[in-house]
């Protein structure tokens, strides 16, 4: 049976409909907004997984080229490996719905959004996150949802909810928004400097529509009448948390109340849990003893969590010491890279970012292909998280989901401040290599970029700073953290990331991982967070007030002017023989755009000044009466040929040369010579030299001598 529900969002349809396609599944539904159609598949293994002490959940999101009318690029033809863009969505999908599985179901679940159509107009990731839901709502999968996503965009000064990829483009906000009927769960975008205000704003307004979105899929679920899985609660075996609260309360509890080192705390940790293992060896059998010990472990995770949210709560200490709302000590060092373009390593706690700054050339752009137009990014940010940055050995086998997201959040949060093409023509990337991590490197990744910058000599607009805020909460009670730790995040409620200037908010993520998170919450996450950033702006400034003057001597030179577009074939010239001769001559990278823009790049400025030139002589228009430095090309009987500037001539007759009969052109003339010539006429694009004219004129400046 075919089930269809559909809402109207921003104007347009947004249909959800089961029962026709992959029937196999636990939950399977077309989502279509526009002629944007996404199928999204929801599985959950029968059994759970022996041993399994996490939620094995699986998302996949895929863009398939045929969706949009295209071939897939490359030889094979055919869809690869996830591009960033899949990554990212993927992502979109599996944070808000993640934190709606029950604690206690640890089944392989897997959740595939696959892209059928797409019409140019709305980009599919929202719609996967819906289908997602959806899916998993009308399934027998334990799911505590639904759940809605939508994208909001401002237009002046009024919010647009899922715009089309054009009016993303002229919005000064983007943000995707993910919730309940009545709660926030996850939010990410960027923002041109925007208020706490206005961003608050926008989640309002997001949560009025995702509210109609939750709405349809109740309605699918109780339409399919499918029953949920039951579940069967893990119960506690109440006499060994006794006995473990008994042997290790007090000491757990000293742990938590020392400011320790996260390798301190970590071995401590690591010492107190082998104690109670051992203590429990005597009192199990050994058929017994691996399960009590697995157990064992899980009851010192909660009772680490219960004591550290207890002492947050009731006396507004943390884990290292601080007050809810203090940073931690930060440090700055700049240039630190000898021949990088610009670096900083910038250290805030535990955490570190070693960041450099690479300038090139347009030709150094990353060009992107996907269901939309093919579009080049001349800003990149990319981040690096290797295993050693928390003490770790672990295989460095490629960029993971984590790095691609976090280095896509700093990206955003630093490129409203990157100085347009047209007054700065350079390719910009960033690299920020984690080799610390105690909480919140991509905020780090944020602050060392904008300081990398200013090292470099890019002109940004402004310094821009991130921090990271957490929460948690015990029924009506509590507290927001500024600047959380890596305990904090896995213990706390809240992950919200905020980046931005002086002046306002660029760059934004936040995850929910409990529901019933109020506006008023979020307001005054919002408020303190406004302060963090200030003051970690404050020791920014100090360290660099304003970009450097001078770009380093090891960036190249850019040099840029316009032609006249029918004059891009004479500069290319054929097979690309001119403009490629032009770069070995003065050994530069010449890049021409449709427009007539012209982009040279030279490692020192006087070899792309000296190609600028040539371009310019080649460019020029001749005009007749001026008097032209030219080189003989080609010796002939009646005459000789003269390149006045790049690509042009004119014939020079015999009868011009001299002031006195020529009898012989060679005589006076041989090819490679250079030669003073005057235009004196042009005739249907044909160039007439005089060299009589121009020893006439010299005559007569020096007195007819």
């Amino acid at each position: 049976m075919i089930i269809t529900k559909e809402v109207e969002i921003g104007g347009k349809i947004l249909s959800i409909e089961t029962g026709r396609f992959a029937k196999q599944a636990n939950g399977a539904v077309m989502v279509k907004y526009g002629d944007t159609m996404v199928l999204v598949t929801a599985v959950a293994a029968e059994e759970e997984k022996e041993g399994m002490d996490y939620f094995p959940l699986q998302v996949e999101y895929r863009e398939k080229a045929s969706a949009a009318g295209k071939f897939p690029g490359g030889y094979i033809k055919r869809e690869g490996r996830p591009s960033e863009k899949e990554i990212l969505s993927a992502r979109l999908i599996d944070r808000p719905i993640r934190p709606m599985f029950p604690s206690h179901f640890v089944n392989e679940t897997q959740v595939v959004a696959s892209v059928f159509s797409h019409d140019g107009e709305h980009d599919a990731d929202v719609l996967g996150a819906v289908g997602a839901s959806a899916a998993l709502t009308i399934s027998n999968i334990p799911f505590d949802g639904p759940i809605g996503e939508v994208r909001v965009g401002r237009i002046d000064g009024q919010f647009i909810v899922n715009p089309t990829f054009s009016q993303v483009k002229g919005s000064d906000l983007e943000l995707v928004v993910a919730g309940t009927a009545d709660s926030i769960m996850m939010v990410e975008g960027e923002a041109g400097e925007v208020s706490e205000a206005e961003l608050l704003a926008a989640l309002k307004f997001a949560q009025e529509e995702i509210a109609k979105i939750v709405k349809i899929q109740l309605e699918l679920k109780e339409a399919c009448g499918i029953p949920k899985k039951e579940l069967t609660e893990k119960v506690i075996d109440e006499g060994l948390k006794n006995n473990i609260y008994e042997l290790a309360g007090n000491k757990f509890k000293e742990i938590v109340h020392s400011v320790l080192s996260k390798e301190e705390r970590s071995a401590k940790n690591k010492e107190l849990a082998a104690f109670v293992k051992e203590s429990l060896a005597s009192k199990y059998t050994m058929e017994e003893l691996p399960v009590k010990e697995k157990e064992a472990g899980e009851i010192l995770h909660d009772m680490e969590k219960e004591l550290m949210r207890t002492r947050i709560l009731d006396e507004g200490i943390r884990l290292d010491g601080r007050n809810t709302e203090q940073v931690r000590p930060i440090t700055i060092e700049l240039g630190v890279l000898a021949r990088v373009h610009g670096s900083a390593l910038f250290t805030r706690g535990e955490t570190q970012s070693l960041t450099s700054l690479t300038l090139g050339s347009k030709n150094d752009e990353q060009t992107v292909d996907g269901l939309s137009e093919e579009y080049s990014k001349r800003f990149m940010l990319h981040y690096n998280f290797p295993p050693f940055s928390v003490g770790e050995v672990g295989r460095m086998s490629g960029v993971g989901r984590r790095e691609i997201g976090h280095g896509n959040l700093a990206e955003r949060s630093l490129k409203s401040m990157v100085p347009p093409e047209e007054s700065f023509p350079y390719t910009i990337r960033i690299i920020s290599d984690i080799l610390e991590s105690n909480g919140s490197s991509s905020m780090a990744s944020v602050c060392a970029g904008s300081l990398a910058l200013m090292d470099g000599g890019v002109p940004v607009k402004k310094a821009v700073a991130g921090i990271a805020m957490g929460l948690v909460k015990e029924g009506e009670k509590y507290a927001i953290l500024t600047d959380i730790l890596g305990n904090e995040d896995h213990l706390g409620d809240m992950d919200f990331k905020v980046a931005g200037t002086s002046d306002g908010i660029t760059g934004f993520q936040m995850d929910i991982k409990i529901q019933g998170i109020s506006f008023e919450i979020m307001e005054k996450a919002l408020a303190q967070a406004k302060a963090g950033r200030i003051h970690i702006l404050g020791i920014m400034n100090e360290a660099i007030g304003q970009p450097r003057s001078q770009l380093s001597s090891y960036a190249p030179r850019l040099i840029t002017m316009k032609v006249e577009t029918d004059q891009i074939g004479l500069i290319i010239g054929p097979g690309g023989k001119t403009i490629q001769g032009m770069q070995r001559l003065f050994g530069v990278d010449i890049n021409i755009s449709d427009d007539g823009t012209i982009t040279i790049a030279s490692p020192n400025k006087e070899g792309a000044a000296k190609c600028k030139a040539h371009i310019k002589a080649m460019t020029a228009t001749p005009e007749v009466g001026e008097i032209y430095d030219g080189v003989v090309t080609k010796i002939m009987d009646f005459g000789a040929f003269v390149e006045i500037i790049p690509g042009k001539e004119g014939l020079l007759h015999i009868s011009q040369i001299d002031n006195k009969r020529v009898e012989k052109v060679s005589d006076y003339l041989k090819q490679g010579d250079k030669v003073r010539v005057k235009l004196v006429k042009i005739d249907n694009g044909k160039y007439s030299l005089s060299r009589k004219e121009v020893l006439k004129e010299e005559n007569s400046n020096n007195g007819g001598k």
